[in-house]
């Protein structure tokens, strides 16, 4: 059986990414981490690829006249590399329906809160300053219609009067850590059906 590629992107720390790549490692997904797309120059993330010996392509946006040129010269990569399917893994950058459109169906986000509630870049700060009791962690397909797209897998995460900010996200990432790679890994096996 040929093994599933998977193209991760990251703009930052990477810690998603570390954690795609424990679960490979440790046969909870059956997949390949066969590239390293980021956005950015100095985020750790690259050195994560680098110490477990992933390809990474580091393309910065400004070199390119359009969102679209950006993303065609990527897909390109992904295409030549024969990439199967794009894992969003902290990437900061909303993708353009040109995109999301040549791997319909086979790009996936992890978003930290519990989808509807909470959509765009900054969910965790949102639901801690609305004073909520729970927000939570969901992994999604990606669409055209930010964070809308049909939910593979969710969970939900308390929040406690004692939580600050900084441990609301240590919360959420613990949780993402384990609920992402669990979530590739069933949305890989129902696409192989």
């Amino acid at each position: 059986m040929t093994v599933t590629k998977l193209a991760v992107f990251c703009s930052g720390n990477g810690s998603n990414f570390e954690a795609i790549l424990r679960a490979i490692r440790k046969k909870k997904l059956q997949a390949e981490a066969a590239l390293l797309v980021c956005d950015n120059p100095k985020a750790f993330a690259i050195k994560r690829a680098a110490q477990a010996n992933i390809p990474v392509v580091v393309v910065s946006p400004k070199l390119f006249d359009s969102r679209k040129s950006y993303e065609q010269f990527i897909s390109r990569i992904l295409k030549n590399q024969k990439v199967e399917y794009v894992v969003l893994a902290g990437f900061m950058r909303i993708l353009t329906p040109y995109f999301i459109r040549e791997f319909k169906g086979k790009i996936l986000n992890v978003h930290p809160s519990f989808l509807p509630a909470f959509k765009g870049a900054h969910a965790i700060r949102d639901a801690f300053e609305a004073k909520v009791n729970e927000t939570g962690v969901s992994v999604h397909v990606v669409t055209e219609e930010l964070d809308a797209g049909p939910i593979i897998s969710r969970q939900k995460v308390k929040i406690s009067r004692q939580d600050s900010l900084e441990s609301l996200e240590k919360k959420i990432h613990r949780v993402e850590h384990i609920l992402y790679p669990a979530a590739i890994q069933k949305y890989i096996q129902k696409g192989r059906k």
